[in-house]
């Protein structure tokens, strides 16, 4: 259990749940759903999770060994063996697969990309965690993209996934990950892995992540004056909070850790609560 990080399956649920509400107009599954919305929740929680932190943590030792924050790291801490991950990576990435072909081919297939690019972020040759950009543009479209589009496959094609969702899922999620780089450069400049945060320094990682969650910002905010995705979307909340979103980033990403990247999540979470109140209307 240690493996899959359960506190990190919630970042796929909520981009999930925001894709399904968007696609379906309800805040629950209707009873025929059930089945598949379940069985999706265990795919994007602890099975790709599973996969994908198994195959990190067995490239990842030379800088988890120095890394304070990874103390706990099975490899680290020798619970588990290089043997272990790797066949428990097997595992969950068949588990991940089986299941997903039970919700449908467009979601199986989305699993399956996601899957490989864990192993091409994390396993050599490609690791692309220790290239500099790669590994945020990476993140930012599993999370940012993937996840939101697996929730409205669940209901409608995936061909009419809305493109400036995808847009908008880029820059939210890099700017939410290019901190997180920051976080661990030490450890990370030690190992060697030229992440973005080693390359360009924490001062620009700062000043791009500024950039990019101000562009998101005011993507979004034409979304809601144009009501490009929902009638009714410019609701009094969506533009109030702007100026608390920008200023939330601007103050925990300048010393980044978990907490307070989560924490300027959790200030995300309320303007998109209105809006997916506003697709499921009254």
């Amino acid at each position: 259990m240690l493996a899959t990080r359960p506190w990190f399956w919630p970042l796929s649920w909520a981009g999930g749940y925001l894709g399904t509400v968007l696609a379906a107009r309800s805040w629950l599954p209707p009873a025929g759903a059930v089945p598949a919305s379940l069985a999706a929740l265990v795919v994007l929680g602890p099975l790709v999770w599973g996969a994908v932190l198994t195959v990190n943590d067995l490239h990842d030792l030379p800088s988890d060994r120095r890394n304070p924050r990874k103390a706990t790291a099975p490899l680290v801490t020798g619970t588990l063996s290089r043997a272990d991950l790797a066949r428990w990576h097997r595992r969950f990435s068949t588990a991940a697969m089986v299941l997903a072909a039970t919700v449908g081919p467009a979601f199986a297939i989305g699993t399956g990309v996601v899957l490989l690019l864990g192993w091409m972020y994390s396993a050599p040759p490609l690791r692309l965690k220790a290239r500099p950009g790669a590994d945020v543009a990476i993140n930012a479209v599993v999370v940012g993209v993937f996840g939101p589009a697996a929730g409205w496959c669940l209901y409608r094609p995936v061909t009419e996934y809305p493109p400036v969702m995808v847009v908008l899922g880029v820059l939210l999620g890099a700017a939410l990950y290019l901190p997180t780089t920051v976080i661990d450069v030490d450890a990370d400049r030690v190992a060697g892995d030229a992440t973005s945060a080693v390359r360009w320094q924490p001062r620009f990682c700062y000043r791009l992540g500024v950039g990019l969650w101000t562009a998101a910002i005011a993507l979004w905010l034409v979304c809601c004056r144009l009501d490009l995705l929902v009638d009714g979307q410019a609701t009094p909340t969506q533009f109030a909070m702007a100026p608390a979103l920008l200023v939330a980033y601007a103050v925990l990403a300048k010393r980044p850790s978990i907490a307070r990247m989560a924490a300027v999540s959790a200030v995300f979470a309320v303007p998109a609560l209105d809006f997916l109140h506003t697709c499921v209307g009254p």
